[in-house]
């Protein structure tokens, strides 16, 4: 026996990017549950992101909509209507709703508008697609992000072929080069596995979602990039205790796992410096206190914001 380390599971071979991120740079995070989970621990350090502003986003082609919709909002009609006494958007998920028409279209606008100032200033846009199935209305055809619960009656499921996924993703990426033509993209396929649509259609799902981006990223190789999220999660990560009760969802520690690998491959020294320097900041405003109000834990929290400002400014971000 040769003296190797045998380390019984597959390791997947994440290259360190050429250029890779800094602190100071502008995320954007679109799609579906995973790029909430790494919008969010963007977020929870600090850094400049943006994430799902109208909700979680599963198939290409109600992306592409969102984005088109941010860019061009002044062109476009917002799918409003009125279900269970509230105000809702076919565009949007669950929680973006109003008790009039005009509430709800002001939410939307707002979060539209965020979406476009934020994916012009973006430095990247991190797109996490989950599925090819989509949904549309039988009265008009609309594609819709969410189906908020509505009668199954409203909708008919489309399952996108490879062309429409790539149709999609294509015209997302010009549509947002335009605007931003110093934007990188990077998209991921989620880990998530859809049990409600088979585990082979699954599969088949998530195949026509890689051959879809990698026609993308041969077309655009200094602009598109993909980050193996999915196939960290089925290789390396396989084995069950690496998912939540449910069997489908990636657990706690899964997603650490494959945040450590982002970091280490997308993000630059100086980058990584400043999330070990502000992990103990983040555990602490992470931290639930038993009196959120005491004298004390103001003490405590006006701490963590005075070390966090400096640290800030000691990175200059």
């Amino acid at each position: 026996m040769n003296n190797q380390e045998h380390l019984f599971r597959t390791k997947i071979e994440v290259p360190k990017w050429e250029k890779p991120m800094s602190v100071s740079d502008h995320v954007v995070f679109l799609g579906s549950c995973f790029a909430q989970y790494m919008g969010e621990r963007f977020q929870s350090f600090d850094l400049h992101a943006l994430c799902n502003p109208l909700g979680v986003l599963y198939n290409p082609e109600s992306i592409r909509l969102q984005v088109q919709a941010a860019l061009h909002l002044e062109q476009l009609n917002i799918p409003l209507f009125r279900f269970q006494d509230e105000w809702r958007c076919w565009w949007a998920g669950t929680q973006i709703c109003g008790s009039s028409e005009q509430e709800c279209r002001d939410v939307v606008e707002g979060a539209l508008q965020m979406l476009r100032l934020s994916i012009l200033s973006a430095d990247y846009l991190f797109i996490t697609l989950g599925t090819n199935v989509c949904y549309q209305l039988k009265a008009n055809g609309l594609v819709v992000a969410n189906c908020h619960k509505a009668p199954s009656k409203l909708f008919s499921g489309e399952w996108l072929s490879l062309p429409d996924c790539v149709k999609s993703l294509m015209a997302l990426v010009d549509d947002v080069h335009e605007q931003n033509p110093n934007l990188k993209i990077v998209f991921t396929i989620s880990p998530f596995r859809y049990a409600k649509y088979g585990y082979h259609g699954n599969q088949l799902a998530k195949s026509t979602l890689m051959l879809a981006v990698e026609e993308v990223r041969k077309t655009y190789p200094a602009l598109v990039f993909y980050f193996p999220a999915y196939e960290i999660m089925m290789d390396e990560l396989r084995d069950y205790r690496f998912y939540t009760e449910d069997m489908l969802h990636p657990s706690a520690v899964a997603i650490d796992y494959i945040w450590e690998c982002l970091v280490k491959t997308a993000m630059n020294d100086t980058m990584q410096a400043y999330l070990q320097e502000y992990a103990p900041i983040r555990s602490g405003l992470l931290h639930a206190p038993n009196n959120p109000d005491s004298a004390s834990y103001k003490m405590f929290r006006d701490s963590l914001d005075e070390k966090a400002k400096t640290l800030k400014k000691k990175y200059n971000c």
